[in-house]
């Protein structure tokens, strides 16, 4: 398995149906706003103390943290989104850049204003717990992440509470990403209110494309000698159902049960996934030419017939795993290529 795909495995790998997708949610072309104008400090204190259950334990939050850190995916666009410059956030080594931050959070670290977060090296997936505490947090936000018991126990004995992810590793639901860091901030309502806002994105695409409803889709990706196919439980599978695309049939009965998220398909195989539109993900133009004629991926009827969605570069490919920021950031390109792809499915 290549180094990217390693690193989007990690970004994306949720094990609850509800995935880190939208339950029921389609998009515009708009971006979201933040909720405030404030790069420190967070909501009202009436509401605390907060507890939060997670495969740690417990954690009770008595008042509205000032310095906010995060770790993981997710949890540092919802804080932005909510109107907060985190003191630190982890690295971004898969469509970051040479710097490291992905564009959607840079420009809404810009906007935002206020003093850059610290950069937490992401590279391993280990938190480096000595260089989290340097910034003298108030609250750790890592919902979604690889957090383990050692690094958790070693940041709440430090007197830093932890909202930890809620039943294993890398799943908590996306839409409860953004709930629980509403809630840890005291911005409830503020977090409520993104969420309306987004899933208001996704029903105005979904409106405004009506030749979606219906047509079959797959969502594959080609990895030098193995051939993913994501399950319905996966949140960017749940985004294509959400525009009105219904997983073709034959994705599940090729699923092996390898994974809650995705399943191989043998090359013998490939011709098996019988879909109205491929939607797929590349890190570059070379690989998106070698998908569409390569003679094994033309096995699949939509492949050979061009009825291809894809997203290209290591940017666009992080930004499909939805978070608070990454939706509306990239949904405008997903139904861009979505559209043409079902064009010529259905011309």
């Amino acid at each position: 398995m290549s180094r990217s795909h390693t690193r989007l495995r990690a970004l994306v790998t949720l094990t609850v149906a509800g995935g880190l997708l939208l339950t029921g949610c389609a998009g515009t072309t708009g971006t979201a706003e933040p909720a405030s104008t404030e790069s420190s400090g967070a909501g009202s204190s009436a509401g605390f103390p907060v507890t939060f259950e997670h495969i740690y334990g417990e954690t009770v939050i008595e008042s509205a943290p000032e310095r906010v850190a995060t770790w993981g995916w997710g949890a540092t666009d919802a804080v932005l989104a909510l109107g907060i410059v985190p003191v630190a956030i982890a690295s971004m080594d898969y469509g970051g850049g040479e710097n490291r931050i992905t564009p959607w959070v840079e420009e809404a670290i810009a906007d935002l204003g206020g003093e850059e977060p610290v950069i937490l090296d992401n590279a391993t997936y280990e938190l480096s717990v000595e260089e989290l505490l340097a910034t003298d947090p108030d609250v750790l936000i890592a919902s979604y992440s690889g957090l383990t018991q050692e690094e958790y126990d070693a940041v709440t004995g430090a007197g830093v509470p932890v909202v930890a992810p809620e039943d294993a590793l890398w799943s908590t639901p996306w839409r409860d990403v953004i709930a629980d860091t509403g809630t840890a901030l005291g911005l409830q309502a503020e977090a409520d209110q993104l969420l309306a806002d987004l899933d208001e994105q996704v029903a105005d695409a979904a409106a405004e494309h009506p030749e979606f409803d219906g047509t079959t889709i797959a969502y594959a990706s080609d990895d030098v000698d193995t051939f993913y196919l994501y399950l319905p439980a996966d949140p960017r599978v749940e985004i294509l159902e959400d525009l009105g695309f219904v997983t073709a049939e034959s994705v599940t009965a090729l699923d092996e049960g390898e994974s809650t998220f995705y399943t191989t398909v043998s090359a013998e195989n490939l011709d098996q996934i019988d879909a109205d539109v491929i939607f797929t993900q590349v890190d570059s133009e070379d690989a998106l030419n070698t998908f569409l004629t390569s003679a094994r991926t033309t096995l699949i009827p939509a492949v050979a017939a061009g009825a291809v969605g894809a997203i290209v570069g290591e940017e666009n490919v992080a930004a499909i795993s939805p978070t608070a920021l990454t939706l509306p950031w990239i949904l405008p390109q997903m139904v861009e290529q979505l559209a043409a792809a079902t064009t010529t499915a259905k011309g």
